[in-house]
């Protein structure tokens, strides 16, 4: 079926839809969305490619799945897990160059590196507040 046909469908039912009360346009939980906005653009389920950026194992990095169009009817095989660990300037730097070179939806480049970026950041660790020296004359 065409992409748009499939969103015309599961457009306003779906289950990974997250809808409340005086929020205009609803959330999606899908795992491949990077937005997690209910839209045409960043739909998983409509298009036969997606990018999708969850944590890396241990907490460590981040990992990228993209899906392969031609083996679309073979679920085992039609996803792509790459895992990018090396220090957070190098992994986006790759993560760049992975989605601009094969041309792989140049459209969801920034909004992946953010998404890459925000995981990142959520594994650093956090800074205590310092506890305040008191001056004793």
């Amino acid at each position: 079926m065409s992409s748009h046909l499939v969103w015309s469908i599961i457009r306003n039912n779906n289950a990974f839809l997250l809808k409340k009360r005086n929020i205009s346009k609803p959330f999606s939980t899908e795992p491949s969305n990077l937005t997690n906005l209910n839209s045409y653009r960043y739909n998983g389920i409509v298009h036969k490619k997606t990018v999708g950026i969850v944590d890396g194992p241990d907490k460590k990095g981040f990992t990228v799945v993209c899906q392969r169009p031609k083996k679309q009817n073979k679920p085992k095989e039609r996803t792509i897990k790459t895992t990018f660990k090396s220090g957070p300037r190098r992994s986006l730097y790759k993560l760049k160059k992975l989605l601009k070179s094969d041309r792989y939806r140049t459209d969801l480049t920034k909004v992946a590196l953010r998404r890459a970026s925000a995981v990142l950041r959520s594994q650093k660790p956090r800074r205590g507040k310092q506890p305040k020296k008191v001056v004793e004359e």
